[in-house]
Order: structure tokens, then sequence, then C-alpha cells
């Protein structure tokens, strides 16, 4: 968690993921001449595996400050991917976002780590990540589960809220300047209320945009051997932490375009639906402890609540963060879903 004085400038300059993980690999999955290759984040060697998945437009950064936090309460492994179409990942069909076709890939991602029998798995998930982790578990694909935790992913509230966010896509900027740029938006716009967790999770939404990517995508989709900035290539630049620069950690952008969202959210509306229909339900009838974290009370739905009456899963409500909980309180996420689970274990 960060803190400022009065007066003090804020630094926005982008911070390696080799702050929080250890490891960053991209795991081949699929037949031998059609393979997707998948960015994965990794810490820890031993204990319970704890599978991340992140929200829509977001990448696997957004679990950093979680991780670090999650890896200092309890002896556990973590696995955070970019799922299709974001960050760093590069499908054949990265216009594919169904439910079945997502959950598949983080059962294949994670057998392609650990085998057709991976250590016992604890499926987290944020808003869009957190409805594919509930049709994870309903649908067996992860044998080794143990657990189930959805973030701030409400059937009831999202699907109310589905005929707003092409509204609130359009009013975000379509482009930044610089790396630095978007961090300030990010943290001033609340989209992300932690500092230190913007300045490594926004590198994963955005990607700088040179003059030769702009024409291809003038010209339609990509190729299919057309390969996205890596994320490492951001650090190995002077203007990163260079304070002889501006002082400010800004680049000059002159003559190297601009920085664009990875992915452009508006094109997957056709599965919104498909996301959060019936999530609700399936969420109460997986047969794993389960928690579900809200940013808000008022995002409970019917079904939710009676279930949460019957005793039937944890919740916690934390409060103020936005919709990015595990990334504005990640000490806090992390210590409740250690304490909840211990818990939970017990009753079941």
């Amino acid at each position: 968690m960060w803190t400022s004085n009065v007066g003090q400038k804020l630094d926005y300059s982008p911070v390696s993921w080799q702050e929080y993980f250890e490891q960053m690999e991209d795991v081949s999955v699929g037949q031998t001449d059609s393979r997707d290759v998948f960015r994965v984040y990794k810490a820890g060697r031993e204990g319970p595996l704890l599978v991340l998945l992140h929200g829509g437009g977001h990448s696997a950064l957004s679990w950093a400050l979680f991780t670090t936090a999650i890896a200092a309460r309890v002896g556990c492994q973590v696995l955070a991917m970019d799922l299709r179409g974001h960050g760093d990942t590069l499908v054949r069909q990265s216009d594919d976002f169904s439910t079945q076709t997502m959950s598949s890939d983080v059962a294949n991602v994670v057998r392609a780590c650990h085998g057709e029998i991976p250590p016992p798995v604890v499926l987290i998930g944020h808003g869009v990540g957190g409805a594919i982790a509930v049709h994870v578990a309903s649908n067996a694909l992860m044998p080794t589960a143990v657990g189930l935790v959805a973030i701030d992913v409400v059937e009831g509230s999202a699907m109310e809220a589905l005929h707003s966010i092409q509204n609130f896509l359009k009013g975000r900027p379509k482009s930044f300047k610089s790396l630095d740029h978007a961090i300030e938006w990010s943290v001033k716009s609340g989209q992300i209320r932690n500092l230190e967790s913007a300045r490594v999770s926004m590198v994963g939404q955005i990607k700088r945009l040179t003059e030769e990517d702009d024409v291809l995508e003038r010209a339609g989709p990509a190729r299919d051997d057309a390969v996205e900035d890596r994320n490492e290539e951001f650090y190995d630049r002077s203007y990163v932490n260079d304070e002889e620069n501006t002082g400010t950690g800004h680049c000059d952008d002159e003559g190297q375009g601009v920085y664009k969202w990875r992915i452009d959210l508006s094109k997957s509306e056709k599965y919104w639906d498909g996301w959060f229909r019936g999530t609700s339900n399936l969420f109460l009838a997986c047969n794993l402890p389960k928690l579900l974290l809200l940013a808000g009370i008022d995002r409970l739905d019917r079904d939710l609540t009676i279930g949460q009456m019957q005793g039937k899963f944890m919740m916690q409500v934390l409060p103020p963060c936005g919709h990015a909980v595990q990334e504005d309180q990640p000490d806090k996420v992390s210590s409740l879903k250690r304490n909840s689970f211990h818990e939970n274990s017990r009753r079941n």
C-alpha cells in the first residue's frame, strides 16, 4: 500500500513483474500444428496451487501485490495467467471468449505446468475471471480443486450492468502518451486505487503501438505470425526509472508511437451474457469450500443472498475499494482468503 505527503510528487513510472513473482513463462498448449501460447507468472514451489484468473481487460499482473501478500502468510504456489486475448498471451482464435473455450484454457495451462494430477488447487477469479473460475469448478475441469474464490462478480448486478459497459469503454482514453500517463490515469480515474499495484499491473493492459502496428491494425486482423510487445521490453529502456530524464519517469514518445489497450473489449460483447448468466446457481452448486469477496453489499443478488443466509458459502465485504478488489486491498484479501478457508475447511 502506498502513502503520500501533501506536495510530494507521486511516481507513476512502471515497475517490473520481477518485484512480485519469481518466474515468468510462456506455456504452449494444443496440437503440435496449432499451438496457443499463454503467459503465466509463478511464485512458490510447495503447498496448494492458487490459480489466479484476472478480470476483463486486465492481465495476470493484477495479482502482483496479492501474490507477495499471500506468500508472506501461507506456504503455497501461485500460477497467474493471462487469459486469451489479454496481456502477452498469443492464441490463434484471440476473439473466442466463450466460457467453454476460456475454461478449457485454464485447465490446459494448469495441466501443461503441473501434469494430469496437479497439487490441490484453489481457483481464484476476479470479475470475468471469477465467472470462468466458477465454470471450471462446476464442469469438474480441475480434478484436484479444493476451493473456489470469486471476487466482485455477482450474476444479478453483472447482468444489470451489461448495457452500460459499452458506454464505460467509450468514455475512457483510447490511447496514452506513455506508460506513466496510463498509470496516472488509472489511479486518478479510480480504476485502480492503489498506486503500487497500478505501476505493475497497467503494463499488462496497454501496449506500445508503432507506426507499422498502426498500419496492420487499420488493415484488419493481426497476422498469425504477429508478435506483440513483451512486458520485459518496457523495463529494458532507460526511461523507466531514469531520474535524469524528466524527473517524472515520463518518456519522450516522439517517433515511438502511442500506447493503446491490448484488447478491444467492445468486440467481445456477444460473449458478455454467457459469462455471467447462471453463475450464481453454479457457484452455489459447487461442492467446494467457497468464498465470495465483494467491494460492496449492494452487489449481492437474490440467489446469493439466500445462499449466504443458508451458510452455503463464506462472504466478506471490503469497503472502501473499487472493482479491482485484490489490487486495492491486497493485504486484506490475502488475509481473508487464508482465514475463511481455514474455518470453512473445518466445517466440511
